[in-house]
């Protein structure tokens, strides 16, 4: 899984023109994470560097960069944690990019009200920045109520059993809290739906490289 969020610089390399637009809380920077991505863009970013990479000879033909399902986003977020965080079961804003007040308790830090760079924030014990915090994050996964549960469940095709919302629509599933949020929602285990269609300045994701 990377490291970080995908930045706006990384999109320009890979695709060109930002997929949306900059915002007063999105500010332009090569290591700020892109956002304003619909999930079809994020998918779209992951097949080209999938290209580029096989291209190059820096992924092996039998691998592919691709979203990852719920299930290795929160394995991955945890960190070999059961807490309610990879920092703990309190999460202070010391730690992680959110507005306004601390999860369960824990210190209180600054509140930027915007996106922060990439890495601007302690990592969790695999290394990996900003899963909890910064922005939302694309999953591969339709959205179910229930999850199946087993090894390495995989959603991505499941429409038909996909969870409609109270409008009808069905959506896909996004993680991690935002910098919008208070603390609670930033924990490991909280999902959200959201449509595919849709974009917004808080919502960009990151890249996993698998053998499918």
């Amino acid at each position: 899984m990377a490291k970080y969020e995908a930045t706006q610089g990384q999109w320009k390399r890979i695709i060109g023109k930002l997929p949306g637009e900059l915002t007063t809380e999105l500010p332009a920077g090569d290591d700020f994470p892109v956002g304003n991505v619909n999930f079809a863009e994020a998918e779209a970013f992951c097949q080209k560097l999938t290209e580029l990479g096989r291209q190059s000879g820096v992924l092996p033909k039998d691998w592919e960069f691709r979203l990852p399902t719920e299930a290795q986003w929160e394995y991955a977020c945890r960190a070999g944690t059961t807490t309610a965080t990879s920092f703990g079961n309190k999460l202070s804003s010391k730690q992680a990019n959110f507005k306004g007040k601390s999860y369960n308790g824990a210190e209180q830090g600054p509140s930027l009200n915007r996106a922060a760079r990439v890495g601007s924030y302690p990592a969790n014990p695999w290394g990996l920045h900003d899963m909890h915090g910064n922005t939302f994050e694309w999953c591969r996964d339709w959205y179910h109520a229930r999850l199946p549960g087993g090894t390495d469940p995989d959603l991505y095709s499941a429409k038909s059993s996909a969870t409609k919302s109270e409008h009808g629509d069905l959506s896909r599933v996004r993680r991690g809290g935002c910098w919008a949020d208070e603390g609670w929602p930033c924990r490991s285990a909280f999902r959200l739906r959201f449509e595919p269609e849709r974009r917004y300045d808080h919502i960009g994701f990151r890249v996993v490289a698998v053998q499918p």
